[in-house]
């Protein structure tokens, strides 16, 4: 007969280990609530959809920095958790656009766009040097996808990493921009010199930001920026350049160019300027015009009547253009091997320049009221308003640039 076997107890199989993820850390939670004219119809509209399909949305960045500080915002950001696929599946009225970043423009009524973003992390070395390694063949899908704390904390500022819940009305805040808010001070979320060496264009936006808004600088930030300041050498030139408008067209172009100088920055970028700044005293002299120059820009910013590029630079830098045509025998050559020393700095764009000079050069006839040929120059207006603000800031009589305007002689 054979033995019976004993049945031996099945042990259950081992579970595959698991890697145990760090838990999200809760935000501070601030109760806010804008008044509903604030915030753009289409951009609840659109965070509302998401919310509805199950994903986390956001207002982000600087729309909620504005809406704290008591300014209308420009635009209106959104960070979800969706991808971009899964945004452009629920928006046909959208596209997916950038390389290696990619972002989801919803298309509203023309020009108005709404930018949706997938919540993003600092990627670690290890994926850091596998996507420069990339770099140079068609992106796939190499965003660094992340959660919603992670995204607060890889921004640069702590007025500009707070994120705005609009069904709770409250402001989640994982990175203490709420008491920089408070405290209407800039200040780098992490160590201000690891920050600014990570994205030496960080220099120029703590300027903007503190001339815009009429916000401090932290100090540990301030020595920082001082610290740094070299580094906007590798930082791409027509990126630079951009940053440097936006310092003038923000409405703060007056304290923003005397904080670039304070901090030595305007020297490293438009070095005559910043010595013509250095070396002249009284409001009387070459560097009470620029201020008066700069008070012009932001006076017409004020009027909602933005000035154009050509423009603004011409202002910014018409004190020393002057000095270097009135020292030679051919001051047009003169400004031109200035501007081209700008641009070796500077990536100004060819058509700024080329305007810059004719605007320099017609500047005597203009004031005088006497334009010749120039009537017929496209760009007359732009010279005007050049002609316009220079003798505003010589305190002398703009009427005959303002018969110009309309089309008539003084």
């Amino acid at each position: 007969m054979a033995r019976r076997r004993e049945s031996r107890p099945r042990t259950a199989p081992r579970a595959a280990p698991t890697v145990a993820r760090p838990r999200r850390p809760e935000p501070q939670r601030h109760p806010v609530v804008f008044a509903p004219d604030l915030v753009d119809p289409d951009v609840r509209k659109v965070v509302g959809r998401l919310v509805g399909y199950g994903y986390e949305a956001y207002l982000v960045g600087g729309c909620v920095r504005d809406l704290l500080l008591g300014h209308q915002p420009k635009d209106f950001d959104v960070a979800t958790s969706a991808r971009p696929e899964q945004i452009r599946a629920l928006f046909r009225n959208s596209r997916i656009i950038g390389r290696r970043f990619r972002l989801v423009h919803v298309l509203l009524r023309w020009p108005k766009v709404i930018e949706v973003a997938t919540f993003r992390r600092t990627p670690e070395e290890e994926e850091d040097r596998a996507e420069q390694s990339r770099e140079s063949l068609p992106i796939r899908s190499d965003n660094v996808f992340g959660e919603a704390h992670e995204d607060a904390r890889r921004r640069d500022f702590g007025i500009n990493g707070l994120f705005y819940d609009l069904e709770r009305e409250q402001v989640l805040d994982w990175v203490g921009g709420m008491q920089d808010i408070a405290e209407r001070v800039v200040r780098t979320i992490g160590e201000p010199e690891a920050r600014l060496r990570e994205d030496p264009v960080r220099v120029l936006r703590a300027v903007k930001f503190a001339g815009r808004l009429g916000l401090g600088i932290a100090p540990e930030l301030y020595d920082a920026m001082v610290c740094c300041r070299d580094a906007l050498r590798l930082a791409a030139r027509p990126r630079v350049a951009e940053e440097v408008l936006r310092l003038l067209r923000g409405g703060g172009a007056r304290r923003s160019v005397y904080l670039a100088w304070q901090t030595g920055v305007l020297a490293l970028l438009l070095p005559e300027l910043a010595a013509l700044l250095g070396e002249a005293r009284g409001e009387g002299g070459a560097a009470g015009r620029v201020w008066r120059h700069l008070a012009y820009v932001d006076g017409r910013q004020r009027l909602g009547a933005t000035l154009d590029d050509t423009v603004l630079w011409t202002l910014l830098l018409l004190e020393p253009m002057k000095r270097a045509g009135a020292a030679a025998a051919d001051p047009d050559a003169a400004v031109a091997v200035l501007l081209q020393a700008q641009v070796e700095r500077v990536a100004i764009a060819r058509r700024c320049t080329d305007g810059m000079r004719r605007i320099v050069a017609a500047l005597p006839r203009l004031q005088a009221g006497r334009p010749g040929r120039l009537g017929r120059w496209p760009g007359l207006s732009l010279a005007l308003d050049v002609a316009e603000a220079d003798l505003l800031a010589a305190g002398l009589c703009a009427r005959p640039v303002a018969e110009l305007r309309r089309g008539g002689r003084p």
